[in-house]
């Protein structure tokens, strides 16, 4: 008579296991598809890695876009080296500074001269660091941002921007400006002397701006209305340092 309770009792034992299985294997089943839905299956449609030499800022237009590697000997891409060092040979079909620079005009030949003094020297890219390089120190200039501004300036620029901004500090006048943008940035000079190569570039750009005093009350400017300002930027870089970097040398006005 004991054993029928032991049989009975093993019986459900076995029942009990038998739908502990299923619940186990209905959850793994379960974590499997999870995974399989938020890793996802390689389609061949994948983005790649990201290049930071690629010159694509992942989608953000704050990122300023790094100049692009130069090419080593033999890879391909739009402008090749010839024996004789010409980095447009085979090119007859387009002028080397389209767009850029008119044909036999003093920039061109100031271009022509940097370009054989730095074989990597690229215009179009060079361009797009200026415009970067231009709104940082707009805008760091009016945030009294010393640190951002001092590798972007030579000495002698840094010296009188800063005298301006100690000037403003120590009267309580605060600048409050929003760049809206650049609507044109287009080399004007091109020079070599020596290894000491400069360019100078015409800005226009937008934006508001005004200076408060200490009560918060404008003095100058206007917070709401757009202007449109011209300057006449020169940078300046030695073609036979390691260092890759263009400093603001010179500043003025674009008529």
């Amino acid at each position: 008579m004991a054993a029928r309770p032991l049989v009975r009792l093993l019986e459900q034992m076995d029942d009990g296991l038998n739908l502990l299985n299923i619940i186990l294997l209905a959850i793994a089943v379960g974590v499997f598809l999870k995974l399989r839905s938020v890793l996802g299956r390689r389609t061949g449609h994948e983005r790649p890695p990201y290049d930071p030499y690629s010159g694509e800022a992942g989608g953000n237009d704050k990122v300023v876009t790094l100049p692009k590697r130069p090419r080593a000997e033999g890879e391909s891409g739009q402008r090749t080296v010839d024996a004789a060092g010409d980095p447009f040979a085979g090119e007859t079909d387009r002028y080397r500074w389209h767009g850029i620079a008119e044909q036999g005009s003093a920039l061109a030949n100031g271009l022509d001269a940097i370009l054989g003094a730095d074989r990597y020297f690229d215009a179009d890219s060079f361009i797009s660091g200026a415009r970067a390089a231009y709104e940082m120190i707009v805008t760091a200039y009016a945030e009294g941002d010393r640190e951002t501004l001092k590798p972007l300036l030579s000495d002698d620029v840094y010296r009188s921007f800063e005298a301006a901004m100690n000037e403003r500090d120590a009267k309580g006048l605060k600048v409050e400006q929003s760049f809206i943008g650049i609507e044109k940035a287009a080399l004007s000079a091109a020079t070599l002397d020596g290894s000491r190569a400069r360019i100078t570039l015409s800005f226009r750009s937008t934006l508001t701006s005004c200076t408060k005093n200490s009560d918060g009350v404008v003095i100058e400017g206007d917070p709401v209305t757009i202007r449109e300002v011209t300057d006449l930027w020169t940078f300046e870089r030695d073609v036979k340092s390691r260092d890759p970097n263009w400093k603001l040398v010179a500043t003025g006005a674009s008529d």
